[in-house]
Protein backbone atom coordinates (compact mmCIF):
# COMPACT_ATOMS: atom_id res chain seq x y z
CA UNK A 1 0.00 0.00 0.00
CA UNK A 2 2.85 2.38 0.76
CA UNK A 3 4.22 1.84 -2.73
CA UNK A 4 0.82 2.48 -4.31
CA UNK A 5 0.47 5.68 -2.29
CA UNK A 6 3.89 6.81 -3.42
CA UNK A 7 2.98 6.20 -7.07
CA UNK A 8 -0.31 8.05 -6.63
CA UNK A 9 1.51 11.04 -5.12
CA UNK A 10 3.97 11.01 -8.01
CA UNK A 11 1.13 10.96 -10.54
CA UNK A 12 -0.51 13.86 -8.74
CA UNK A 13 2.68 15.90 -8.86
CA UNK A 14 3.12 15.21 -12.58
CA UNK A 15 -0.47 16.26 -13.26
CA UNK A 16 -0.09 19.44 -11.20
CA UNK A 17 3.03 20.38 -13.19
CA UNK A 18 0.71 20.86 -16.19
CA UNK A 19 -2.27 22.30 -14.30
CA UNK A 20 -0.79 25.78 -14.04
CA UNK A 21 -0.31 26.02 -17.78
CA UNK A 22 -3.81 24.74 -18.56
CA UNK A 23 -5.36 27.13 -16.04
CA UNK A 24 -3.39 30.04 -17.49
CA UNK A 25 -4.79 29.54 -21.02
CA UNK A 26 -8.17 27.99 -20.15
CA UNK A 27 -10.37 30.61 -21.86
CA UNK A 28 -8.18 30.85 -24.94
CA UNK A 29 -8.01 27.07 -25.22
CA UNK A 30 -11.80 26.84 -25.26
CA UNK A 31 -11.77 29.22 -28.24
CA UNK A 32 -9.10 27.10 -29.91
CA UNK A 33 -11.24 23.98 -29.51
CA UNK A 34 -14.24 25.77 -31.02
CA UNK A 35 -12.12 26.92 -33.94
CA UNK A 36 -10.91 23.38 -34.56
CA UNK A 37 -14.46 22.00 -34.56
CA UNK A 38 -15.61 24.77 -36.93
CA UNK A 39 -12.88 23.89 -39.40
CA UNK A 40 -13.64 20.16 -39.39
CA UNK A 41 -16.99 20.75 -41.10
CA UNK A 42 -17.50 19.27 -44.55
CA UNK A 43 -20.50 18.10 -46.56
CA UNK A 44 -18.59 14.81 -46.98
CA UNK A 45 -19.76 13.09 -43.79
CA UNK A 46 -16.76 10.81 -43.48
CA UNK A 47 -14.39 13.78 -43.07
CA UNK A 48 -15.79 15.23 -39.81
CA UNK A 49 -16.52 11.71 -38.58
CA UNK A 50 -12.94 10.52 -39.00
CA UNK A 51 -11.34 13.83 -37.95
CA UNK A 52 -13.60 13.96 -34.92
CA UNK A 53 -12.53 10.47 -33.91
CA UNK A 54 -8.86 11.34 -33.58
CA UNK A 55 -9.47 14.77 -32.06
CA UNK A 56 -11.89 13.27 -29.51
CA UNK A 57 -9.16 10.83 -28.50
CA UNK A 58 -7.97 13.59 -26.22
CA UNK A 59 -4.42 14.44 -25.38
CA UNK A 60 -3.28 17.55 -23.58
CA UNK A 61 -3.31 19.88 -26.62
CA UNK A 62 0.23 20.63 -25.50
CA UNK A 63 1.42 22.24 -28.73
CA UNK A 64 -1.40 24.80 -29.11
CA UNK A 65 -1.26 25.43 -25.35
CA UNK A 66 2.39 26.41 -25.79
CA UNK A 67 1.41 28.93 -28.47
CA UNK A 68 -1.15 30.46 -26.11
CA UNK A 69 1.27 30.51 -23.18
CA UNK A 70 4.10 32.01 -25.25
CA UNK A 71 1.81 34.84 -26.33
CA UNK A 72 0.90 35.49 -22.70
CA UNK A 73 4.56 35.40 -21.69
CA UNK A 74 5.36 38.32 -24.01
CA UNK A 75 2.23 40.28 -23.08
CA UNK A 76 0.20 39.82 -26.26
CA UNK A 77 -3.32 41.23 -25.94
CA UNK A 78 -4.87 40.45 -29.33
CA UNK A 79 -6.64 37.33 -30.56
CA UNK A 80 -4.53 36.13 -33.52
CA UNK A 81 -2.84 33.55 -31.31
CA UNK A 82 -6.13 31.62 -30.92
CA UNK A 83 -6.50 30.79 -34.63
CA UNK A 84 -2.79 30.10 -34.93
CA UNK A 85 -2.91 27.72 -31.97
CA UNK A 86 -5.72 25.93 -33.81
CA UNK A 87 -3.44 25.75 -36.86
CA UNK A 88 -0.78 24.06 -34.74
CA UNK A 89 -3.24 21.43 -33.50
CA UNK A 90 -4.65 20.78 -36.98
CA UNK A 91 -1.13 20.29 -38.33
CA UNK A 92 -0.33 17.95 -35.45
CA UNK A 93 -3.53 15.95 -35.93
CA UNK A 94 -2.88 15.60 -39.65
CA UNK A 95 0.60 14.23 -38.97
CA UNK A 96 -0.85 11.74 -36.45
CA UNK A 97 -3.25 10.40 -39.06
CA UNK A 98 -0.41 9.96 -41.53
CA UNK A 99 1.91 8.52 -38.86
CA UNK A 100 -0.54 5.82 -37.87
CA UNK A 101 -0.92 4.73 -41.48
CA UNK A 102 2.85 4.60 -42.05
CA UNK A 103 3.40 2.76 -38.75
CA UNK A 104 0.36 0.51 -39.24
CA UNK A 105 -0.69 1.43 -35.70
CA UNK A 106 -3.91 -0.03 -34.39
CA UNK A 107 -4.19 2.12 -31.27
CA UNK A 108 -3.98 5.84 -30.60
CA UNK A 109 -4.08 6.91 -26.93
CA UNK A 110 -5.65 3.62 -25.95
CA UNK A 111 -8.41 3.75 -28.58
CA UNK A 112 -8.63 2.18 -32.02
CA UNK A 113 -6.68 4.36 -34.44
CA UNK A 114 -8.52 6.07 -37.31
CA UNK A 115 -6.85 3.84 -39.89
CA UNK A 116 -7.87 0.72 -37.93
CA UNK A 117 -11.50 1.87 -37.97
CA UNK A 118 -11.82 3.63 -41.32
CA UNK A 119 -8.93 2.27 -43.38
CA UNK A 120 -5.67 3.73 -44.63
CA UNK A 121 -6.94 5.64 -47.64
CA UNK A 122 -9.57 7.70 -45.76
CA UNK A 123 -7.04 8.42 -42.99
CA UNK A 124 -4.45 9.78 -45.41
CA UNK A 125 -7.01 11.87 -47.29
CA UNK A 126 -8.56 13.33 -44.14
CA UNK A 127 -5.05 14.11 -42.94
CA UNK A 128 -4.59 16.05 -46.19
CA UNK A 129 -7.92 17.80 -45.55
CA UNK A 130 -6.74 18.93 -42.10
CA UNK A 131 -3.46 20.18 -43.57
CA UNK A 132 -5.48 22.21 -46.06
CA UNK A 133 -7.72 23.63 -43.35
CA UNK A 134 -4.68 24.66 -41.36
CA UNK A 135 -3.30 26.58 -44.34
CA UNK A 136 -6.67 28.28 -44.85
CA UNK A 137 -6.39 29.58 -41.28
CA UNK A 138 -2.83 30.74 -41.91
CA UNK A 139 -4.00 32.71 -44.95
CA UNK A 140 -6.81 34.23 -42.89
CA UNK A 141 -4.18 35.46 -40.43
CA UNK A 142 -2.58 37.34 -43.31
CA UNK A 143 1.02 37.27 -42.11
CA UNK A 144 3.62 36.03 -44.59
CA UNK A 145 6.02 35.66 -41.66
CA UNK A 146 3.63 33.27 -39.88
CA UNK A 147 2.97 31.42 -43.13
CA UNK A 148 6.72 31.02 -43.70
CA UNK A 149 7.32 29.65 -40.19
CA UNK A 150 4.48 27.15 -40.22
CA UNK A 151 4.90 25.99 -43.81
CA UNK A 152 8.60 25.45 -43.12
CA UNK A 153 7.73 23.47 -39.98
CA UNK A 154 5.36 21.30 -42.05
CA UNK A 155 8.12 20.58 -44.56
CA UNK A 156 10.61 19.73 -41.80
CA UNK A 157 8.11 17.33 -40.18
CA UNK A 158 7.69 15.55 -43.52
CA UNK A 159 11.47 15.36 -43.90
CA UNK A 160 11.66 13.80 -40.44
CA UNK A 161 9.11 11.18 -41.39
CA UNK A 162 11.07 10.26 -44.51
CA UNK A 163 14.34 10.15 -42.58
CA UNK A 164 12.72 7.82 -40.05
CA UNK A 165 11.71 5.52 -42.89
CA UNK A 166 15.31 5.51 -44.12
CA UNK A 167 16.71 4.67 -40.68
CA UNK A 168 13.91 2.24 -39.77
CA UNK A 169 15.14 -1.23 -38.85
CA UNK A 170 18.79 -0.12 -39.13
CA UNK A 171 20.57 -1.06 -35.91
CA UNK A 172 23.65 0.87 -37.07
CA UNK A 173 21.74 4.14 -36.76
CA UNK A 174 23.78 6.73 -34.87
CA UNK A 175 22.60 8.91 -32.02
CA UNK A 176 23.08 11.91 -34.31
CA UNK A 177 20.75 10.46 -36.96
CA UNK A 178 18.19 9.57 -34.33
CA UNK A 179 18.26 13.10 -32.90
CA UNK A 180 17.87 14.52 -36.39
CA UNK A 181 14.70 12.46 -36.80
CA UNK A 182 13.10 13.62 -33.56
CA UNK A 183 14.21 17.22 -34.05
CA UNK A 184 12.40 17.21 -37.38
CA UNK A 185 9.47 14.94 -36.64
CA UNK A 186 8.51 16.20 -33.18
CA UNK A 187 10.52 19.17 -31.94
CA UNK A 188 10.10 21.35 -35.05
CA UNK A 189 6.39 21.81 -34.35
CA UNK A 190 7.05 22.54 -30.67
CA UNK A 191 9.54 25.22 -31.73
CA UNK A 192 7.16 26.76 -34.26
CA UNK A 193 4.29 26.71 -31.74
CA UNK A 194 6.34 28.72 -29.26
CA UNK A 195 7.91 31.05 -31.83
CA UNK A 196 4.48 32.12 -33.10
CA UNK A 197 3.66 33.60 -29.68
CA UNK A 198 6.48 36.12 -30.10
CA UNK A 199 5.80 36.74 -33.80
CA UNK A 200 2.16 37.82 -33.33
CA UNK A 201 3.38 40.20 -30.61
CA UNK A 202 6.08 41.65 -32.87
CA UNK A 203 8.66 41.00 -30.17
CA UNK A 204 12.42 41.42 -30.64
CA UNK A 205 14.24 38.62 -32.45
CA UNK A 206 16.05 37.64 -29.23
CA UNK A 207 12.72 36.76 -27.59
CA UNK A 208 11.50 34.96 -30.69
CA UNK A 209 14.66 32.86 -30.84
CA UNK A 210 14.51 32.15 -27.11
CA UNK A 211 10.96 30.83 -27.37
CA UNK A 212 11.87 28.73 -30.42
CA UNK A 213 14.87 27.30 -28.55
CA UNK A 214 12.65 26.51 -25.56
CA UNK A 215 10.15 24.71 -27.80
CA UNK A 216 12.84 22.76 -29.65
CA UNK A 217 14.50 21.52 -26.46
CA UNK A 218 11.15 20.73 -24.85
CA UNK A 219 10.05 18.80 -27.94
CA UNK A 220 13.23 16.71 -27.95
CA UNK A 221 12.84 15.96 -24.24
CA UNK A 222 9.19 15.03 -24.81
CA UNK A 223 10.05 12.56 -27.58
CA UNK A 224 12.96 11.04 -25.66
CA UNK A 225 10.59 10.26 -22.80
CA UNK A 226 8.04 8.82 -25.23
CA UNK A 227 10.73 6.52 -26.60
CA UNK A 228 11.77 5.47 -23.09
CA UNK A 229 8.13 4.82 -22.16
CA UNK A 230 7.72 2.33 -24.99
CA UNK A 231 9.79 -0.06 -22.90
CA UNK A 232 8.06 0.80 -19.62
CA UNK A 233 4.99 -0.43 -17.76
CA UNK A 234 4.05 3.26 -17.47
CA UNK A 235 3.17 3.15 -21.16
CA UNK A 236 0.00 1.14 -20.45
CA UNK A 237 -1.06 3.64 -17.78
CA UNK A 238 -0.78 6.43 -20.36
CA UNK A 239 -3.12 4.67 -22.78
CA UNK A 240 -0.50 3.29 -25.13
CA UNK A 241 0.62 -0.18 -26.10
CA UNK A 242 3.84 -1.38 -24.52
CA UNK A 243 6.49 -2.42 -27.04
CA UNK A 244 5.02 -0.87 -30.19
CA UNK A 245 8.38 0.58 -31.22
CA UNK A 246 10.03 -2.81 -30.71
CA UNK A 247 7.42 -4.68 -32.76
CA UNK A 248 7.71 -2.13 -35.59
CA UNK A 249 11.51 -2.29 -35.56
CA UNK A 250 11.90 1.39 -34.69
CA UNK A 251 15.39 2.45 -33.76
CA UNK A 252 15.18 4.76 -30.76
CA UNK A 253 17.76 5.95 -28.25
CA UNK A 254 17.23 3.12 -25.71
CA UNK A 255 17.89 0.58 -28.47
CA UNK A 256 20.84 2.50 -29.94
CA UNK A 257 22.47 2.65 -26.51
CA UNK A 258 21.86 -1.04 -25.71
CA UNK A 259 23.00 -2.16 -29.15
CA UNK A 260 26.33 -0.35 -28.99
CA UNK A 261 26.89 -1.44 -25.38
CA UNK A 262 26.10 -5.08 -26.10
CA UNK A 263 28.28 -8.02 -27.08
CA UNK A 264 28.08 -9.89 -30.41
CA UNK A 265 25.30 -12.16 -29.19
CA UNK A 266 23.21 -9.20 -28.07
CA UNK A 267 23.81 -7.36 -31.34
CA UNK A 268 22.64 -10.46 -33.23
CA UNK A 269 19.45 -10.45 -31.14
CA UNK A 270 18.70 -6.80 -31.97
CA UNK A 271 19.41 -7.39 -35.67
CA UNK A 272 17.07 -10.38 -35.79
CA UNK A 273 14.27 -8.59 -33.99
CA UNK A 274 14.54 -5.10 -35.46
CA UNK A 275 16.16 -5.51 -38.87
CA UNK A 276 14.59 -8.81 -39.95
CA UNK A 277 11.49 -8.38 -37.75
CA UNK A 278 11.88 -12.05 -36.90
CA UNK A 279 10.33 -11.83 -33.44
CA UNK A 280 9.38 -14.70 -31.17
CA UNK A 281 7.55 -15.10 -27.88
CA UNK A 282 9.63 -13.63 -25.07
CA UNK A 283 11.70 -11.36 -27.30
CA UNK A 284 10.20 -8.15 -25.89
CA UNK A 285 10.94 -9.36 -22.36
CA UNK A 286 14.51 -10.17 -23.40
CA UNK A 287 14.86 -6.75 -25.02
CA UNK A 288 13.74 -5.14 -21.76
CA UNK A 289 16.28 -7.26 -19.86
CA UNK A 290 19.08 -6.03 -22.14
CA UNK A 291 17.94 -2.42 -21.74
CA UNK A 292 17.96 -2.90 -17.96
CA UNK A 293 21.40 -4.56 -18.08
CA UNK A 294 22.93 -1.53 -19.81
CA UNK A 295 20.80 1.14 -18.11
CA UNK A 296 19.61 2.28 -21.54
CA UNK A 297 16.25 3.67 -20.43
CA UNK A 298 17.95 5.62 -17.64
CA UNK A 299 20.45 7.00 -20.15
CA UNK A 300 17.58 8.12 -22.37
CA UNK A 301 15.85 9.85 -19.45
CA UNK A 302 19.14 11.54 -18.52
CA UNK A 303 19.37 12.93 -22.05
CA UNK A 304 15.79 14.17 -21.73
CA UNK A 305 16.65 15.92 -18.47
CA UNK A 306 19.56 17.69 -20.15
CA UNK A 307 17.30 18.97 -22.90
CA UNK A 308 14.85 20.00 -20.20
CA UNK A 309 17.61 22.10 -18.63
CA UNK A 310 18.31 23.66 -22.03
CA UNK A 311 14.62 24.59 -22.25
CA UNK A 312 14.80 26.20 -18.80
CA UNK A 313 17.86 28.19 -19.79
CA UNK A 314 16.12 29.49 -22.90
CA UNK A 315 13.43 31.16 -20.76
CA UNK A 316 16.00 32.97 -18.61
CA UNK A 317 15.71 36.21 -20.64
CA UNK A 318 12.05 36.62 -19.65
CA UNK A 319 10.97 38.23 -16.35
CA UNK A 320 9.46 36.03 -13.67
CA UNK A 321 5.69 35.79 -14.08
CA UNK A 322 2.87 33.25 -14.00
CA UNK A 323 3.31 32.36 -17.69
CA UNK A 324 7.05 31.80 -17.33
CA UNK A 325 6.57 29.61 -14.25
CA UNK A 326 3.88 27.58 -15.98
CA UNK A 327 6.16 27.02 -18.97
CA UNK A 328 8.94 25.92 -16.62
CA UNK A 329 6.56 23.54 -14.86
CA UNK A 330 5.56 21.89 -18.13
CA UNK A 331 9.17 20.77 -18.55
CA UNK A 332 8.69 18.71 -15.39
CA UNK A 333 5.45 17.32 -16.80
CA UNK A 334 7.15 16.17 -19.99
CA UNK A 335 9.98 14.42 -18.17
CA UNK A 336 8.26 13.08 -15.07
CA UNK A 337 5.86 11.04 -17.22
CA UNK A 338 8.62 8.44 -17.22
CA UNK A 339 8.07 7.66 -13.53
Amino acid sequence: MAIEGSLDNKSDRVAKSLDGLLTLVKDDLEQVNRTIVDHMHSPIALIPQLAGHIIAAGGKRLRPVLTLASAKLVGYEGDRHVKLAAVIELLHTATLLHDDVVDESELRRGRASANALFGNQPSVLVGDFLFSRSFELMVEDGSLRVLAILSRASAVIAEGEVLQLITANDTETTVESYLQVICSKTAALFAAACRIGAVVSDRPSAEEEALAAYGLSLGIAFQLIDDALDYSAREAELGKTVGDDFREGKITLPVIHAFHAGDDEEKAFWRRCLEKLDQQDGDLEHANALLAKHGSVEVTIAHARQYGEDARAALAIFPDCAARQAMLDVIDFCIERAY
